[in-house]
């Protein structure tokens, strides 16, 4: 009876942690769209932006703000070191992204700044991945190995996240998923530390897709929220991993963690590596910036905001399905399911590259377009100026 009360007591944690997180960002957002407004402080209209109007960004505010404020009303005793040492990262990250969004940091600074903070919970909170699951024959890494693996995933995560704030909703929808499955994740495990922290990260994005969504009192979440929930993935991904290394002696566990943690996270990893692939192939630096991402090719097609971010959100979630499917129901090995999504990412890649050729021919038939009016206009002035003559 106790066992189903505290189980209950628990449910009701999460449930209230989701609310409360949502009802805070949904509180804030106004007061920090005012206030940016009267300030000025509004993202730049850039030539590869997809918005004509300036726009506060500062949204990311709202959801830290929302996420510690709804984590911290809880009692957590399983929380663990490396859960404060995450608090703490992210909190420099919020002055990070905030000195960015309104001064502007150069990428080194950035990158050095994030290494850090990802440093700072890999050392002190002793969480790094120690060991691939047999993936390409590889089990357990030496200490230096699987301390630049994790920070490696720190870093191409938060990055990765950022790079996919390009249009209205798309990151903070990803975000939502993730942090939801994650949310379960935990929840299966007891770890309900981790479950109401993700559940916080959900609500307050939630609350933020509901302006971000906006025409009105539209907002950005900005580096400082790009830069807080990508390190939140982040966490939650590599603590997922590194909680099922024991995957042998508890049924509970799952040597598909690595996996199923990626394909929660496919579509920014996916994008982030083909447009590294992209730039380093056409002679240019892989951080440069560009309208090459998918989500801005369909937008340059004529998808709307919202299309986009439903088509990209629907092919990540089944991704995450097919991969359930085949772990759990055809019981395939971490080396074939590996082999499926490197043949997925291969068909991201064919189908990114013919949507884009649609760009070029649109961008052709614009010109012939304009082209062919101007020579209407021609003939039309001639015929206009041989009348006048006559």
């Amino acid at each position: 009876m106790n066992n189903i009360t505290i189980l209950a007591n628990k449910d009701f944690q999460l449930l209230i942690s989701f609310v409360v997180a949502l009802f805070i960002t949904v509180t804030a957002i106004p007061v920090i769209i005012n206030i940016s407004r009267l300030k000025d402080l509004m993202a730049e209209i850039k030539s590869r932006s997809s918005h004509k109007k300036l726009t506060p960004t500062l949204g990311g505010v709202a959801i830290f703000a929302a996420t510690l404020i709804t984590y911290f009303i809880w009692d957590n005793p399983q929380e663990g070191h490396d859960l404060h040492l995450t608090i703490s990262a992210i909190i420099i990250l919020f002055f990070l992204g905030i000195k960015d969004d309104i001064l502007i940091l150069s990428p080194k600074k950035k990158l050095l700044i994030q290494i850090a903070a990802s440093i700072l919970v890999i050392s002190l909170g002793n969480l790094q991945i120690s060991n691939l699951y047999g993936l390409l024959g590889l089990t357990q890494l030496s200490y230096n190995v699987g301390l630049f693996v994790t920070i490696f995933i720190f870093i191409s995560l938060i990055n990765a996240i950022n790079l996919i704030d390009g249009i209205d909703g798309l990151a903070g929808s990803v975000g939502l998923f993730a942090s939801l499955m994650f949310a379960y994740l935990f929840y299966t495990l007891d770890m309900y530390a981790q479950s109401t922290l993700a559940m916080a990260l959900s609500g307050s994005l939630l609350g933020f897709l509901r302006y971000n969504w906006s025409t009105k009192n539209k907002i950005f979440m900005g580096d400082t929220g790009s830069l807080i929930v990508g390190f939140l993935l982040s966490y939650f991904a590599i603590k997922y991993v590194v909680v099922n290394n024991n995957y042998h002696v508890n049924p509970l566990l799952t040597k598909d963690a690595p996996l199923f943690a990626l394909a929660i996270l496919i579509l920014p990893v996916f994008d982030t590596l083909r447009m590294f692939f992209i730039r380093i192939m056409e002679g240019k630096s892989p951080f440069e910036g560009d309208r090459k991402h998918l989500h801005h090719v369909l937008i340059d097609i004529g998808f709307s905001h919202k299309t986009a971010t439903a088509v990209l959100l629907a092919f990540n979630m089944s991704i995450v399905c097919i991969f359930t499917y085949l772990s759990n129901y055809r019981k395939e090995s971490n080396n074939q399911l590996l082999l499926y999504l490197v043949i997925a990412f291969a068909l991201y890649c064919v189908i990114s590259y013919l949507l884009s050729k649609k760009i070029d021919k649109a961008l052709v038939d614009r010109v012939k377009f304009r082209d062919v009016n101007k020579v209407e206009r021609l003939r039309i002035n001639e015929t206009q100026d041989s009348k006048n003559e006559n």
